[in-house]
């Protein structure tokens, strides 16, 4: 791949990355639900493994990232966003770049949300927000999320996988 082929490639991902976020913050509150002191949204997850998948870890992680501050600017999000979308586009796009297997990007996804993100946000929740819930209780909130956004994206990332098999065959 030549230098102009690197960066074309690299721009492409930055513009879908950027696509991505803005569909994060245009769409979640719309498949958004309450879930104790934070708001659950699986469409992130989601758009975390497509990212993890489809443009690697670097550009996953940057656009979940810049979701959550998005979200939390415009009044839409909640600081937990930060901990459980980051850790868990880190993971994801982590595992999957070593394994090229999108069940490791997605069991990245659910690790590092529901249980590393859940475990980060604990402190957050308890010195920012005022609430004395337990660590492990951001774990399961975080769990219910992240396992409904996981779902989606392995079906609809499976479904693209044989369309374009099916079209290779024409």
């Amino acid at each position: 791949m030549t230098s102009a082929d690197e960066k074309s490639l690299a721009l492409r991902q930055w513009i879908f990355a950027g696509l991505m976020v803005a569909a994060g913050v245009l769409l979640s509150p719309m498949f958004s639900f309450p879930l104790g002191v934070t708001k659950a949204f699986p469409l992130q997850h989601m758009i975390n493994i497509f990212l993890a998948v489809l443009c690697g870890t670097r550009y996953g992680t940057a656009a979940a990232f810049g979701t959550s501050l998005i979200r939390n600017l415009l009044g839409t999000g909640s600081l937990l966003a930060f901990p459980g979308s980051m850790v868990g586009a880190f993971l994801s796009g982590y595992l999957y770049s070593h394994t090229h297997k999108l069940w490791a990007a997605v069991i990245g996804e659910f690790v590092g949300t529901s249980i590393i993100g859940g475990l980060l946000s604990y402190p957050i929740a308890a010195l920012f927000m005022g609430s004395a819930k337990g660590a492990f209780f951001y774990v399961s909130l975080f769990a219910v999320s992240c396992g409904a956004g996981c779902v989606i994206a392995f079906v609809v990332l499976k479904g693209m996988k044989v369309i374009q098999t099916e079209f290779s065959k024409m």
